[in-house]
């Protein structure tokens, strides 16, 4: 039965567990409402024993800082996201607080940062781009990775990484382009995070490009509270749903699913490694 029969605020089941446990590389516990201890239980018990906590504005970025200080398999990233930054939300002011936050040692990487060209107008796309400038800098300062939110900008985002020169470590969050697109990806050495959309029907494209995707270089993530994977779609995310993109995946790349499992446990870790 799909998400879509009348049930869409309730959370789905737990799905059946991974064998080799993995990491949800993105998403926003501090929006997904509930018990942040139980909702890391309940991913464990499906085999996600790492979550990435994203920060979004100064605000949820404090608050990952602190849930990663917190708990241990809490890992933070903190940043102004690009629909904030067309806002005029990348002040001075701001991305010095972002650029001091990202040095505390639990604090795995910078973003999500990068260029939405789906919400944000061309009025504010000029202070996306000068924020998104503004976040390379602080990592390739911090050394820590870079996770880029790109959403209908894929060519502007591939251009300002190569004007800027990209970090060591660069993630595309919630990938969204075709397989030529992660080719160029895959050739500039940048990780690729797929998330619940590589399992709706229509995205053929999405799966051709992880089908492409080097092993080294995939990464997986949920983008909780948003983006729930099928056959859930339209219900509440979070990251005890891993295992459902995990095994779209493998279908997607016609690879077994515990050795893309051990594949994607040691990218997360290699790429938000301090």
């Amino acid at each position: 039965m799909s998400g879509r029969s009348g049930r869409e605020g309730e959370p789905p089941p737990a799905p059946e567990p991974l064998a080799v446990a993995v990491a949800d590389s993105h998403c926003h516990l501090d929006i997904m409402g509930g018990d942040v201890r139980a909702q890391l239980d309940l991913a464990a018990s499906v085999g996600i024993d790492l979550v990435v906590q994203v920060g979004v504005d100064l605000e949820s970025s404090r608050l990952s800082a602190r849930l990663a200080d917190q708990y241990d398999e809490v890992w933070a990233t903190v940043a102004l996201h690009p629909n904030e930054a067309g806002r005029g939300a990348a002040t001075p002011e701001a991305l010095t607080a972002i650029r001091e936050l990202a040095q505390l040692p639990q604090v795995r990487g910078v973003g999500e940062t990068g260029l939405d060209h789906f919400r944000t107008g061309p009025e504010g796309q000029g202070m996306q781009e000068d924020s998104f400038r503004a976040h390379i800098a602080i990592a390739k300062e911090t050394g820590k990775a870079l996770v880029i939110h790109d959403r209908e900008a894929h060519d502007d985002v591939l251009r300002v990484l190569r004007e800027e020169g990209a970090p060591d470590v660069t993630v595309f969050h919630c990938y969204s382009g075709d397989a030529a697109m992660a080719r160029v990806c895959a050739d500039a050495g940048y990780y690729l995070s797929f998330a619940g959309p590589v399992t709706f029907k229509a995205n053929d494209e999405l799966r051709a490009a992880a089908a492409v995707c080097p092993e080294d270089r995939i990464l997986v993530e949920t983008d909780a509270p948003f983006l729930t994977p099928m056959p859930f779609r339209g219900r509440p995310n979070a990251p005890y749903l891993v295992p459902h993109t995990m095994r779209g995946l493998s279908a997607a790349r016609a690879q077994d699913l515990d050795a893309l499992c051990h594949a994607v446990a040691a990218n997360t870790r290699r790429a938000f490694a301090l």
